[in-house]
């Protein structure tokens, strides 16, 4: 049986400016752990907002063949990231049209926004 591969796509949170990253990196870390307790194998595209956010996204996804994208919380919940999050999902669509598309409430709860669609 093959295993399924998830990418997570997120803000980098050693990126955002003005707060302490370390409890959502200690999330990402539990979340990380999830994945691998369900033999998910998941890989991250964290990106930053004054880089090049799109261009990593359509790097990530067409770097491998995704089951599914989970798109995160931070991406998704933040009223100023409406347009953001709208070009992610579209990117998701055009780059990876056979991947589900999740949304997850925050690190934590990655793989089970992907399981939803992987089972």
């Amino acid at each position: 049986m093959a295993v399924a591969r998830v990418l997570v796509v997120g803000l980098d949170p050693a990126r955002i400016q003005g707060w302490d990253p370390e409890p959502v990196q200690a999330a990402m870390a539990r979340g990380r752990a999830r994945f691998d307790d369900h033999g998910i194998e998941a890989d991250w595209c964290l990106v930053a907002l004054d880089d090049d956010p799109e261009g990593a996204i359509v790097e990530a996804l067409i770097r491998e063949d995704h089951a599914c994208v989970v798109i995160g919380g931070g991406i998704r919940k933040h009223e100023p990231l409406l347009e953001f999050f709208e070009r992610v999902v579209n990117l998701v669509r055009r780059h990876a049209p056979g991947a589900a598309i999740a949304f997850s409430g925050g690190p934590e709860d990655c793989a089970d926004a992907a399981l939803r669609w992987l089972r």
